[in-house]
């Protein structure tokens, strides 16, 4: 469904895309990954045509942006991260707008807005005024809209942003029943979110691709966190766990006297018989030595953490 091919985006001698190829196949559902700055939303910009690139290729279900831009637009339903919607209209007069703008048939229009108003939860307001509605309604409104002419593909910027935890449960079960039907592509900070919602996911950071892949592979890759709980004064146990050399050490005090320490992307084989034997030396009781399943913030972390990740 997408190709992108060698993308470069330059802004005067500021490079915000450096030669980024990934692809999404048909009916998946893409996470798209990065730092403030990465390079995510010039290429989410790039890809629903609304920003030209300096150089490469991008397809869309067989068609260039660059070359069909409208045929590419029939394709795509795109809700961004702050979404421009109208507040003097009504929730149901917007979206009879937006179906005429897309061009949907009367007789489809009627029924599609029907179906995108119970898929996304906002058949009680219906009837207000956009600028009434809470951040969240909003939100679900711009995305009853990217769903109104059932796009193959459906591009979504921050989709939870504003949502309360129902929302957001809501929201991640609708993408998930869109997977197979759609293809989907989520660009968000919930790390979380993507981890539950996404089979595959795309990291750039400072303009280059970092990773992309099935989830899972991706995640096997990542160093498994190790986590002990020693007693001992939270500066003796921040000296200490430097020392070990384990890799990213964070150290937190507990209330009863013990010190959560956890060890990130771990250089040791296997790091907790070094931990338990340097505690034991010390004569520091240990409550508790564990290894942790990596996540997909830790990839995240792994991935971007030495190259100025928090840019």
């Amino acid at each position: 469904m997408i190709e992108v091919h060698n993308l470069t985006k330059r802004y005067g001698q500021h490079v915000a895309l450096d030669g980024v190829s990934f692809s999404v196949g048909c009916g998946e559902v893409v996470g798209f990954l990065g730092p403030n700055g990465a390079g995510k939303s010039t290429t989410m910009r790039i890809l629903t045509t609304f920003m030209a690139a300096t150089s490469g290729s991008v397809r869309v279900g067989g068609d260039c942006v660059f070359e069909n831009p409208m045929r590419v637009r029939e394709r795509i339903g795109y809700m961004p991260e702050n979404n421009p919607l109208p507040s003097d209209l009504r929730v149901g007069d917007y979206l009879k707008f937006r179906a005429q703008l897309k061009r949907l048939a009367n007789g489809d229009s009627a029924n599609r807005i029907a179906k995108v108003i119970e898929q996304c939860g906002v058949a009680d307001v219906v009837g207000r005024f956009i600028g009434q509605l809470s951040r969240g309604y909003r939100q679900r409104v711009g995305l009853a809209d990217a769903l109104l002419a059932k796009p193959e593909l459906i591009v979504l910027d921050e989709p939870t942003a504003g949502l309360d935890p129902n929302q957001v449960r809501s929201v991640r079960r609708l993408i998930r029943e869109l997977a197979g039907g759609h293809t989907v592509l989520i660009s968000s900070h919930i790390l979380s979110e993507i981890e539950m919602t996404c089979d595959r996911v795309v990291i750039l950071h400072e303009g280059r691709l970092l990773a992309s892949g099935a989830l899972e592979e991706l995640m096997a890759k990542a160093n498994a966190a190790v986590v002990a709980e020693v007693r001992a004064s939270l500066t003796d146990a921040k000296k200490w766990a430097a020392k070990l050399a384990l890799g990213q050490a964070e150290c937190a005090a507990r209330q009863d006297g013990y010190v959560r320490c956890q060890f990130t992307n771990a250089k040791s084989a296997d790091a907790r018989e070094k931990i338990f034997a340097s505690a034991n030396e010390r004569g520091w009781p240990l409550r508790e030595l564990s290894r942790q399943a990596p996540s997909l913030e830790d990839l995240f972390v792994n991935l971007t953490h030495g190259n100025g990740g928090g840019k």
